[in-house]
């Protein structure tokens, strides 16, 4: 759970939104103190850095229940039921409770973090008078718009309507009111345009300053992404050129390392959140809370290696859908097999004999045991506990969260020429063909943006809610009414969280 320094802290006493009172024990973790006050001396230019290092620790100490809210509605995955968390199951369902603790914890999580992101760049511009190197205080402040950018595109995709807070005082949300879904993609596209020129044109893992940190390449990704859910995809084949003729990026080879330890840091990486125990048994551990999404029975190849909550469950549709194609490495990468989930497909006499690879046991030796809240759980969550830093016990800890990688890049670029955009970095069939080869698939002669979506599919399934929000773009709905579910698209949002609505008296008659 994200661990609030003082600096954060600061802001988060004028935050009128936090009303949450915590699920359960990880929502009280002990504070981080790092100190940022009116007193601070912004002459003293080597500490410039300060307040971004601050937030790039907010943004990768993201609470847990984030990533699922945003992700839970698509076709590739399902809540995990028999659990305390009802409500979760029913978003995945699209039967929405406003009052649902994870809605306002999402809101508020998210927006906490907006201001912390624009207190940066104020706090920065006053470095910014006294440094000698202006650029490097510019190019902090950019690194706090593309941040800001990715919350605000999740909140957006999520929500609609939603603030676009400019200044670090929270009072600003009592006064103004939300904006469009399409006005928040135009200020995220234009905010990338003014970040762009500042950031450094590397892959994230040549800074030698913030490795792994935000670059010019991280910024033209969320325009890209913003562009996408504009459907401008003349603007998403123009950022996309840019991020593959860099040459700055690659596919990792090995699909299945790139979501294990192998892929931190790794060159097909645009922005991830970082992890770390240090490479010790024991003492200060840096992670995200990986539990939610692991199976809750396994026997593990390390001994003592903890389980999950058994939340996050790949579906079935997804699975036949990669059967279907004759998926090997992406299928056995995202999806951990039970034994009750086998004879579950099987019952299905298309699936009678499956191929042999398809089993209970992971390659590492680790044994997915049948359990209740689930019949699959989700790879790309995963870790071997042969990968555990030895006295490490925690589900997945130690491993890193992908938020944009380069195959995306390479769909959203095959996507937006199908089309109809132009882009002289590759053609779409080549796009396409990278990322099928890297999956051991066989090329394709011709692409439409049929044939794009589908890859979509199979590449970014448990991802960042790609598939459902893709979905919603393109209006397919029938594709999103699976499994008894009946998606209409007046259930594209979330309804606002009823806490929110009652200190914010826009949010009545923002939808």
């Amino acid at each position: 759970m994200k661990r609030i320094n003082t600096y954060t802290k600061l802001i988060l006493q004028l935050f009128v939104l936090l009303a949450f009172a915590g699920c359960n024990k990880f929502l009280d973790e002990p504070a981080e103190n790092r100190a940022f006050t009116k007193e601070t001396d912004y002459t003293k230019s080597e500490n410039m850095n300060q307040p971004l290092l601050g937030l790039y620790s907010e943004f990768y100490g993201t609470q847990w229940e984030d990533f699922p809210l945003i992700a839970v509605r698509g076709d590739d995955v399902n809540a995990g039921g028999l659990g305390d968390q009802q409500d979760f199951s029913e978003t995945d369902k699209f039967n929405y409770n406003k009052d649902y603790w994870m809605y306002n914890s999402l809101w508020q999580n998210y927006y906490a973090d907006i201001f912390v992101a624009n207190s940066t760049i104020e706090q920065t511009a006053k470095y910014k008078e006294f440094a000698s190197n202006k650029a490097l205080a510019d190019q902090y402040a950019a690194e706090a718009k593309t941040i800001r950018a990715w919350y605000l595109l999740n909140l957006s995709r999520v929500w609609g309507n939603v603030y676009i807070p400019l200044s670090s005082d929270p009072s600003e949300l009592l006064v103004s009111k939300p904006v469009t879904k399409d006005e928040v993609m135009k200020h995220i596209a234009t905010q990338m345009d003014e970040a762009i020129p500042m950031l450094p044109g590397v892959n994230p893992n040549e800074r030698s300053d913030i490795r792994g940190g935000v670059t010019k390449y991280t910024a033209l990704a969320l325009k890209a992404l913003a562009n996408l859910e504009l459907k401008n995809y003349q603007g998403v084949a123009d950022a996309t050129s840019q991020i593959i003729s860099s040459g700055k990026f690659a596919l990792e080879p090995d699909f299945y390392g790139l979501f294990k330890i192998k892929g931190k840091l790794n060159k097909e990486h645009l922005l991830e959140l970082q992890y770390s125990d240090f490479g010790l048994g024991a003492g200060d551990n840096k992670s995200y809370l990986f539990a939610f999404f692991g199976p809750t029975g396994w026997t593990p190849k390390v001994a003592g290696a903890g389980d999950g909550w058994g939340f996050w469950e790949p579906s079935m549709k997804y699975i036949k859908f990669m059967l279907d194609r004759g998926e090997t490495v992406r299928l056995e990468t995202s999806v951990l097999f039970t034994n009750r989930g086998i004879a579950e497909i099987k019952k299905d006499s298309k699936y009678a004999t499956l191929p042999a690879w398809v089993s209970n046991k992971i390659r590492s030796g680790d044994v997915i045991n049948d359990y209740a809240r689930a019949m699959f759980a989700s790879g790309k969550q995963y870790l071997p506990s042969d990968q555990l830093t030895p006295g490490r016990t925690d589900y997945g800890t130690n491993k890193n969260f992908t938020c944009i990688r380069y195959a995306e890049i390479l769909l959203m670029y095959a996507e937006a020429l199908t089309q109809g955009a132009t882009g002289s970095a590759m053609t779409a069939l080549q796009a396409v063909n990278l990322v099928r080869a890297r999956a051991g698939m066989p090329q394709l002669s011709t692409v439409d943006n049929a044939k794009v979506m589908e890859e979509k599919f199979a590449e970014l399934a448990m991802e960042w809610g790609t598939r459902f929000y893709d979905m919603v773009r393109l209006g397919k709905n029938s594709e999103l009414s699976y499994d008894g579910r009946n998606f209409t698209t007046d259930k594209a949002f979330l309804p606002y969280p009823q806490n929110q609505v009652d200190l914010l008296p826009a949010l009545k008659t923002a939808k």
